[in-house]
Order: structure tokens, then C-alpha cells, then sequence
């Protein structure tokens, strides 16, 4: 288990707990779409999940993940055989990975959008990035959100602006698929873990970080929580878990992906 550490960051603690979500996964492609899930799939790799597979972002698979900060590019990098594009799809269509993506908006359903907020789809109010390649890949394997401010602008009262992504909506299911066949695993934030396991595949709170209260979760979501009579707490980092986590970013790129990235425990 290690030793708990007594001082740590928000980052620090989001890390560990995302890194949790790659622990049953076996060997999958993990790919952390951004700094802290990156840092989270990583440190799952180098310690209870050694099977889990990860590229270097282009062309080659690693037997050991890169360092994200504090050398250059491919430096020392443990490259284990190439995975160009056609493997990669190859890999996604077969199911055999998990990625945990940054939504821009998730609903009560599970949906997500990455793509344009407000107004029309012929011409939205604000236009970012497409629905790109999360249609495909939510439908085709395992999903996990990783949202960095937990507000009621992120999780809305309604459907999402833009719908990206499959979710528990019967409404909305492809012909031929069924909610047993959507898989999304959790969704964590800067407040606490949520995922789907409530009744009908409801939204439901795992734990609480440090300090952090169910009203605060309640006020800050849009759609109900199932809140279950006892809520643990997210677990702290060990030292042995910061020790991994300041080897893979030792210039501490962490630290600037969360407003003011506060101590991990706020009590």
C-alpha cells in the first residue's frame, strides 16, 4: 500500500485517483488526453497495471511510459515496436483500449461534447475543436472523463449542447447497440470521482476529495447525483506514488493545469 503522504497537491491527488481507473484493464492502449490523465495512465503503467500499452503520442509503442517534462523529445525513450495510425485503429475498433478525454460538456446520460456551445449547429455561439474522433471512439471502447472545474457549465441540466458521444440514452442508441455495450468508467473532477453505476446507469458519487462536502458536488452539477449513505474519501497519494509521479514531470508541469492548484486536502 505505501505510506500516505501528508503533504500534496490537488494535481497529485487527481493523478492517483485517475490512475485508478486504468487498474482492471489488463493490456489496453491507455491514452490520457492531456497533462494530469497522461500522468494518471502512467503511473498505473509503472506500477499495478505493467500490462497496460501507451505510445509516445506518434508512432511507436513504449515497455516503459515517457516522462512528460525535463528532457527532449524521445530522449531516452524505451520504444517496445512501432504503432502507426493503422494499428492504432486496428486497436480501437478491437475494443482494446481506454482513454480518458477533458469534455467540454458532459449530461446526465454519460453524452459529451468537445465540439460547439450554444446557438445552431450550422452556427454555434462558440466553435471548438469538431467531434474529431470521439464518435467512433466512444462507441467502439472503454471512456473515462477528466474534468479539472466542477461546475453546472460543464455538467448541464439538459442535454449537451452538441452531442459527440454515446452515453446511457435509449433515445439515442445506434441501431443494433444496447446500454449493456457502452462502457464509460468514471468521470473525475476537481471536487470528487463520479461514475454511472447508479439505477438505469445514473450518475453516482464515488468519493470525495479531501475537505470537499456533498452539497458542494450537488450545487456544482446541473442533473442529480445518486449519493450513496456512506461516501469515502478519494484516497491521499503514498510518497512512493509522488516519488513515480515527480520522475515522470519533474518540472512540474502539473502544477499549472488547475486554477491555483490548491493542497490536495482543503479541509
Amino acid at each position: 500500500m505505501g505510506t500516505p503522504a501528508t503533504d500534496y497537491t490537488l494535481a497529485e491527488l487527481m493523478i492517483v485517483a485517475g490512475a485508478e481507473a486504468f487498474r482492471n484493464d489488463g493490456e489496453v492502449l491507455a491514452t490520457g488526453i492531456g497533462v494530469l490523465p497522461r500522468l494518471a495512465a502512467s503511473l498505473a503503467m509503472k506500477t499495478f497495471n505493467q500490462d497496460l500499452m501507451m505510445t509516445d503520442s506518434e508512432a511507436f509503442l513504449l515497455s516503459e511510459p515517457n516522462p512528460i517534462s525535463g528532457r527532449k523529445s524521445h530522449e531516452g525513450q524505451k520504444s517496445e515496436t512501432w504503432m502507426g495510425f493503422s494499428r492504432i485503429f486496428d486497436n480501437v475498433w478491437s475494443g482494446k483500449r481506454h482513454a480518458m478525454i477533458g469534455p467540454t460538456q458532459v449530461d446526465r446520460f454519460g453524452q459529451a461534447n468537445i465540439s460547439a456551445l450554444g446557438g445552431t449547429y450550422e452556427q454555434p455561439k462558440i466553435q471548438m475543436l469538431g467531434v474529431r474522433g470521439l464518435p467512433g471512439n466512444s462507441i467502439s471502447h472503454p471512456n473515462s472523463f477528466f474534468v479539472p472545474s466542477h461546475n453546472t457549465r460543464v455538467f448541464v441540466k439538459d442535454e449537451c449542447d452538441l452531442v459527440n458521444s454515446i452515453g446511457y440514452n435509449p433515445e439515442r442508441l445506434p441501431k443494433g447497440y444496447e446500454l449493456a455495450d457502452i462502457d464509460i468508467r468514471i468521470i473525475l473532477t476537481d471536487l470528487c470521482v463520479l461514475d454511472f453505476s447508479g439505477p438505469n446507469h445514473e450518475v453516482t458519487l464515488v468519493s470525495l476529495h479531501p475537505g470537499i462536502t456533498v452539497e458542494q458536488v450537488v450545487e456544482n452539477t446541473g442533473f442529480e447525483v445518486i449519493i450513496p449513505e456512506e461516501v469515502p474519501t478519494t484516497p491521499a497519494p503514498t510518497e512512493e506514488q509522488l516519488a513515480i509521479i515527480r520522475e515522470l514531470d519533474p518540472q512540474d508541469w502539473r502544477s499549472k493545469q488547475l486554477k491555483d492548484n490548491p493542497k490536495g486536502d482543503r479541509s
